[in-house]
């Protein structure tokens, strides 16, 4: 896994009411500070890469369908440089997956409705100097190809 890296596995606790689910805690390891929440949702089939941030660290856990989560880490001095991890993370698989800063991520809805991803980051949004850095899902900076492996 690239260095830095966390994943935490959801539990989802159902009872005839419905589900809760707790995806992050001020008490737990992978916690490391509060900034904002947000939702975000894509469509079936959609990519939504490539960027990463220079000050906030994620925390993406999926409450609704399936994503492809994919990560790269470009940083010159880590011992993982040039790695790439994919993780399937929604309803199927419910975890949360901890991004630190500086390691592209991206993602590609799996499932056949809207994904909603949930985003727990370190930093509050910056409206005026937004802490993102971009590439095209395509760039050739990194090794990765979004369509589907079979078999």
């Amino acid at each position: 896994m690239i260095e830095g890296v966390k994943t935490k596995k959801l539990r989802l606790i159902p009872d005839e009411r419905g589900r809760l689910m707790e995806i992050l805690r001020n008490d737990e390891e992978i916690f490391t500070k509060f900034g904002q929440v947000y939702m975000t949702t894509t469509y079936p089939q959609v990519i939504k890469a490539w960027h990463y941030h220079h000050l906030q660290d994620d925390n993406f856990a999926v409450v609704q369908g399936m994503i492809k989560l994919v990560l790269y880490d470009p940083r010159p001095d880590s011992p993982t440089r040039g790695e790439v991890n994919e993780f399937f993370v929604g309803e199927h698989n419910p975890t949360l997956v901890h991004v630190p800063r500086l390691i592209y991520h991206g993602w590609k809805c799996i499932s056949e409705r809207e994904s909603i991803v949930i985003n727990l980051v370190t930093e509050p949004y910056d409206y005026q100097h937004p802490d993102e850095y971009r590439l095209p899902y395509d760039s050739p900076e990194i090794p990765y190809d979004w369509a589907i492996k079979m078999g």
